[in-house]
């Protein structure tokens, strides 16, 4: 039998299969993979210490990892900001080095052969050591969590709820003396041993004082005299052979006992005195001082501001760049001034005047682009109406296209004759935007009209107006007037801070912004076009601008502020949750190149809307410009006129029409070609608009619409009317993924709300808002009930599960 196993056994042991893994056991396999652990904590060590500098500014990149156009700024690119994002900010903080160095470690033991258990001992204590520092740093920089991280920050403010500060430090310091203990094996032995031999050679010194001090009496008291110089001898020689003794505690302690004993008998009893009176220390109270209460300095969202700085709303498109200045044509626009003109124009006025027994005291000639002011001082006595009625005769002698008199001018004595050049001067758009007025205005929202009569730019707020209301015949610069107001908005204002909805009937005069839709412009969902040309469609938008301002008035309402620019300050102070629904807010202005094509077609349906968004949304960022052709009674409206204080008034066919755009008359005698009136409810102004040609447009929206964008355009909330009610939400396949989801949350909570499916799957309002009327479609929740949550028609799990049942097997 044994030889038949043993032959069984040569048999089978040299067809056995090598292990899988057996190629790990070899020598070069280690040696590999040990480099390779060293240069990784190398890699990971570079990555940590550069994440220190960078992470603020590679926070917009940790999600984007794919993306090849989000660059960071780590050293070690996005893998190197993700693990350090991962391993400090997310991890143990500054204690994440030790990973590094445990890495390092390892890679060498596995290089030089070390036993395997070694490096799993060493790995134990670095992770403990590492708990440690992240939780004692939590504790003594409770104001800058990154050097602790996340799991040290939390940690410590989990242990402080039940132990408190002084218990934590506590533990803290235990735990550390004991790893220490553990780990090195220390002990107190040798620091005992040294405060022993202190004491000795403290005492020691003592006594020598002692003997030096017995000298003075060797006169008086030989004996004694000789008695000490016998101790002091016995003392030195006891004190000479203390050094071969420390560290028998047992002998040094029994010398120390017979000096001690010996000197005191022998010693007088003046000495004695002596030195039970050097010896005598006066008893101290020992007084405990109370802490005070700690408090804490800060808030929490002043935590949040130090740690990641303010917020900014630019970061998504961190590396948007603005238009350029060459990308608008550039005219001679120098002023030429022609004195025989001036002094022809001059005799006239005079003698026109003289002709009406009217004297002039003084004229004065302000030369500008298009227009010429002269402004008359006229001698005492002379009514002023007088000099306004000759308003035709004046033009008549001066053979111009038409005149104005400002009888007299807001501010002077004086009355003004505005006059046509012969030869006018372009007001160029590049000569507005690249002012220094415009480029280094603090306006929210800066608009460079043009040029005034004293060749000035001429820069209004758009926030400040709050809407716009333009008007003028055909041909006469309104849709130039649109365009340099939109021209100014993009050369001042990010992506971000601003957004455009452009309402065109006319459907050719605003096409060109369609090229930076993802970047500007704001639409409805689900819509194709963001140029909005259907009427249908512009009253939708409309009644969602008015949903969209409804819920930012909520959100001012919740961050207890007054307006979007306190809202938007605010929320970039870190000081509003965005879990509660906060956002930042950019504004919206919505533009409407032909209004009264609007008011045939849907009358009332867009009317009230806008009046109501008029009235409202100037303190939440929604501001209107309306332009109408046809600036009438009916088109204009009453309600429209009072809250669109801001006007602009090109050249009109009659003083009605321009006592219904400016309550006053002056736009029947413009002469065309840009020549406009601005009024903003006080004085007003006549200025030569900037001219911006399409091809220049065209430009500029390319060189924006060629950068990166947005996912997509700017979301408005959803409009349903109730004609159209939510039968497109009825068909299952149309559904969104989380609509099973968001109706076991509704039936569970028995309240149908958009805001509460935001909180609880964290969406937009948009999303939201769908959700809620696909669960009303489907008989979940029922209908909209005003201020009030929708009622929850579903009682139970088991009845929304015998629903959805029955809605597959249809």
């Amino acid at each position: 039998m044994a030889r038949k196993k043993q032959s069984v056994k040569k048999t089978t042991s040299p067809g056995k299969k090598p292990s899988a893994f057996s190629f790990l056991r070899t020598r070069q396999t280690q040696t590999i993979f040990g480099i390779f652990l060293i240069l990784f904590s190398l890699f990971l060590c570079i990555a940590f210490i550069s994440f220190f500098f960078n992470w603020q500014e590679d926070q917009s990149t940790l999600s984007k990892l794919t993306d090849k156009t989000v660059r960071s700024h780590n050293l070690l690119g996005k893998i190197g900001a993700n693990l350090s994002d991962f391993f400090i900010y997310k991890g143990f903080g500054i204690g994440a080095f030790i990973i590094c160095f445990q890495i390092f470690l390892s890679g060498f033991y596995i290089i030089i052969k070390k036993n395997f258990s070694k490096i799993i001992i060493s790995w134990n204590w670095g992770l403990l050591a590492m708990l440690w520092i992240s939780i004692s740093l939590g504790f003594l920089q409770k104001k800058h969590a990154l050097l602790s991280g996340i799991i040290g920050f939390e940690v410590n403010e989990y242990l402080q709820t039940f132990i408190g500060k002084t218990g934590l430090a506590i533990v803290l310091a235990f735990f550390l003396i004991a790893y220490l203990v553990i780990r090195y094996k220390l002990t107190f032995d040798a620091f005992i041993e040294k405060i022993k031999q202190k004491r000795i050679e403290k005492e020691a010194k003592e006594i020598e004082n002692n003997i030096d001090e017995s000298k003075k009496v060797e006169d008086e008291k030989p004996l004694i005299s000789k008695e000490i110089n016998k101790e002091k001898s016995e003392f030195e020689l006891s004190v000479e052979n203390l050094q071969p003794t420390i560290s028998k505690h047992s002998d040094v302690s029994t010398k120390k006992e017979e000096i001690t004993l010996t000197v005191e008998e022998k010693l007088t009893p003046t000495l004695k005195t002596e030195n039970s009176n050097i010896e005598e220390k006066e008893v101290e109270i020992d007084v405990a001082i109370s802490r005070e209460e700690e408090h804490s300095t800060e808030n929490l969202s002043d935590k949040i501001l130090k740690d990641f700085g303010e917020f900014d709303p630019t970061l998504e498109l961190s590396n948007f760049k603005f238009p350029t200045f060459n990308l608008l044509k550039q005219y001679n626009e120098t002023i030429s001034i022609d004195p025989v003109e001036l002094e022809a124009n001059k005799d006239r006025i005079v003698e026109t005047l003289k002709n009406y027994k009217i004297g002039i005291a003084e004229i004065k000639a302000t030369v500008g682009p298009t227009i010429t002011l002269y402004e008359i001082v006229p001698e005492a006595g002379i009514r002023i109406s007088k000099i306004k009625n000759l308003e035709d005769d004046i033009a008549l002698s001066l053979s111009a296209l038409g005149i104005r008199i400002i009888a007299p001018i807001p501010g002077k004595g004086t009355i003004g004759i505005e006059v046509p050049n012969k030869k006018s001067t372009i007001v160029s758009m590049h000569s507005v935007i690249s002012s220094k007025k415009f480029q280094e205005s603090p306006m929210e929202l800066p608009i460079a009209l043009g040029k005034t009569i004293s060749n000035e730019t001429f820069v209004v707020d758009l926030a400040k107006m709050p809407h716009l209301l333009m008007a003028g015949a055909t041909g006469q610069g309104k849709s130039v007037g649109l365009n340099a107001v939109l021209t100014s908005l993009l050369y001042k204002k990010h992506p971000a801070e601003v957004k455009f909805i452009l309402v065109d009937p006319k459907k050719v005069e605003l096409t060109l912004f369609n090229k930076i839709e993802r970047h500007y412009l704001a639409k409805l969902p689900d819509v194709e076009d963001a140029i909005i040309t259907d009427t249908t469609k512009v009253v939708h938008t409309l009644n969602s601008l008015c949903i969209e301002m409804d819920n930012r008035y909520d959100l001012l309402k919740a961050a207890m502020v007054r307006n979007i620019k306190e809202y938007n300050a605010k929320f970039k102070q870190r000081k509003l949750n965005p879990n509660d629904g906060h956002q930042f807010l950019p504004y919206i202005v919505l533009v409407i190149d032909e209004f009264a094509d609007l008011i045939m077609t849907a009358g009332k349906e867009v009317e009230t809307p806008i009046a109501r968004l008029a009235q409202l949304a100037r303190a939440i960022g929604i501001h209107l410009i309306v332009a109408t052709q046809r600036p009438s009674v009916n088109v204009i409206t009453g309600i429209i006129k009072a809250n669109f204080p801001a006007r602009i008034a090109f050249r009109v066919t009659s003083k009605i029409d321009s006592r219904t755009i400016l309550d006053a008359g002056g736009a029947d005698q413009l002469i065309g070609r840009g020549d406009l009136l601005y009024t903003a409810g006080n004085e007003i102004n006549r200025i030569q608009c900037a001219f911006v040609d399409t091809p220049e447009v065209e430009k500029i929206t390319d060189f924006i619409g060629s950068q990166k964008a947005y996912a997509e355009a700017y979301q408005l909330p959803e409009y349903v009317d109730d004609e159209s009610g939510t039968s497109i939400d009825i068909d299952i396949a149309d559904r969104d993924k989380l609509f099973k989801e968001a109706a076991e949350i509704i039936v569970t909570a028995q309240q149908g709300s958009a805001s509460l499916l935001q909180r609880k799957l964290k969406l937009g309002y948009n999303r939201a808002g769908r959700l809620i009327d696909q669960l009303e479609a489907a008989g979940i929740v029922g209908g909209f009930e005003g201020s009030k949550a929708r009622q929850v028609l579903i009682p139970d799990f088991i009845a929304l599960e015998q629903l959805l049942e029955n809605e597959k097997n249809q």
